[in-house]
């Protein structure tokens, strides 16, 4: 694999000075020599002067956060990170790559989950370049391929993780949208390890249930949270009835038997798990 190695250019601004200096001198030679119409002098000032103009070319100006790799006659010969102007052999062929943090959004893709429900996933991935040569040389275009294979990780996570958590302690692409990230950051910086390319942050920004059974699955998801209430409300019923019995008995306010107990029980659970107010039957006459 080819890894990035620093180069080490000459200072630019003393390069421009040494360049000025040398193209005037070359400007006062080339008169001089054309007054006293000394040829051989003029021959070699002319031949001269495209290796002059060959040295300004080897200014190099890099900006912040970026990298300049240079290649020599197709080989890599390594790369200027420090911004400003610099100057490197002129024969060294330039090319340009952003150090910058970039980010984009994954399209919305079309998945099962775990239990091959038909889903919707879109993420959102942060990125930057970290190694210059393996961004440039590994991959064909480390832009592109940074995209598909996101996207690819994101459809492996997809199939790792139920839409939602039926069971206690299982991790779900809803509810454990930490955990989630984590993971699918680990899968994409695995995929990336080869074009350079370091992660630093990935988290879905779209998930839902495919538009086919959007309906039915809302509908699950009322039916279990009606079921969670009753259970919550026939717990509390069922702790209230127990209070009011201990009470009476311990006040001895009235004694009951059993079957006015379980009759007692039965009114009282009636009146506070129904949905709808009750109506109070009073019994004016004895309770026997």
């Amino acid at each position: 694999m080819i890894r990035e190695i620093e180069h080490k250019a000459v200072n630019g601004a003393l390069a421009v000075v040494l360049l000025l200096a040398a193209t005037a001198f070359m400007v006062v030679a080339f008169i001089n020599a054309a007054r006293t119409q000394q040829l051989p002098r003029l021959i070699g000032l002319m031949l001269a002067f495209p290796l002059l103009v060959l040295c300004w070319k080897g200014l190099l100006v890099v900006q912040p956060n970026q990298g300049k790799a240079l290649l020599l006659f197709g080989r890599y010969s390594g790369t200027v990170r420090a911004s400003g102007l610099w100057w490197v052999n002129p024969f060294f062929t330039a090319r340009a790559i952003s150090l910058r943090v970039r980010n984009f959004e994954t399209t919305k893709l079309k998945v099962n989950d775990h239990n091959s429900n038909p889903i919707e996933i879109g993420a959102v991935v942060v990125w930057q370049v970290t190694d210059t040569a393996e961004a440039l040389f590994e991959v064909d275009n480390y832009e592109d391929y940074v995209r598909v294979q996101s996207e690819s990780a994101l459809r492996g996570l997809a199939n790792q993780y139920p839409y939602d958590a039926h069971d206690a302690g299982q991790m779900s692409l809803s509810v454990n949208t930490m955990e989630v990230a984590e993971k699918l950051k680990s899968e994409i910086q695995d995929r990336l390890a080869k074009a350079g390319v370091r992660v630093l942050e990935s988290r879905i920004s779209h998930l839902a249930y495919a538009p086919e059974i959007a309906g039915v699955m809302l509908r699950r998801q009322q039916a279990n949270a009606v079921i969670a209430a009753r259970q919550k409300i026939v717990e509390g019923a069922v702790g209230m009835v127990e209070l009011a019995l201990d009470h009476l008995s311990q006040k001895q306010i009235v004694k009951l038997d059993e079957e006015r107990k379980a009759t007692m029980v039965s009114n009282l659970l009636v009146v506070l798990c129904s949905e709808q107010a009750t109506q109070p039957v009073v019994n004016a006459g004895s309770i026997y």
